[in-house]
């Protein structure tokens, strides 16, 4: 490691907010391309990747008194579930915020309606607190699923779907061929969905 770079850690785990500026300028990038695969729809619709990149950023430096650097992987796993709770938050607000819109809307047209088809359409605007527990859960599994991979398996699924390369630039960052590096991410995607399930 160069001496540079340790240094950038130590003063970083001191929580010298310039330290975790250039990390995160560092992991800009994958940040990025990871709001850009994780955000839904409906949250794009309403705000920019980039807007909540910034706000991920901002979170992550307000929050500087609970970071203590532990390696590059550790840094970008606390990026990156900083990134995955803002983007489960906005899609929460947004679904309330609909949901509210869409109750407004279905009172003013109650009287059009058969009690039926109200409680049909009620039902269908609220929002489940078991839907968003089911949602943490499996982002849980999943967490704990990939952590329990072997590095090899991480570093693919990590190169491909967080970083967003290409075959052919996973291929040359691992010197192999595409046609390996296919086979390795089917591989472990296999490993990885069998301890899911």
């Amino acid at each position: 490691m160069a001496q540079d770079d340790q240094k950038l850690y130590e003063r970083a785990t001191k929580g010298d907010e310039h330290a975790v500026e250039e990390l995160l300028e560092r992991h800009l990038p994958g940040l990025r391309t990871y709001v850009k695969r994780n955000v839904s729809p409906g949250v794009l619709a309403k705000e920019s990747s980039s807007d909540l990149v910034q706000s991920v950023c901002r979170e992550v430096l307000q929050n500087i008194d609970n970071f203590q650097y532990q390696g590059e992987a550790a840094f970008r796993s606390w990026l990156y579930q900083a990134a995955l709770r803002k983007l489960i938050d906005r899609q929460r607000y947004y679904k309330a915020e609909k949901r509210d819109m869409g109750r407004e809307a279905a009172l003013e047209r109650s009287s059009e309606l058969s009690s039926q088809a109200a409680s049909v359409l009620a039902a269908s605007l609220a929002g489940s607190p078991s839907s968003d527990a089911i949602l943490r859960e499996e982002i849980e599994r999943l967490e704990r699923a990939f952590g329990e991979l072997e590095t090899g398996d991480r570093e693919i699924i990590h190169l491909v779907y967080v970083r967003g390369l290409t075959h052919a630039q996973v291929a040359a960052q691992l010197g192999c061929t595409e046609v390996a590096s296919r086979k390795q991410l089917s591989r472990a995607l296999a490993r990885l969905s069998k301890r899911i399930a």
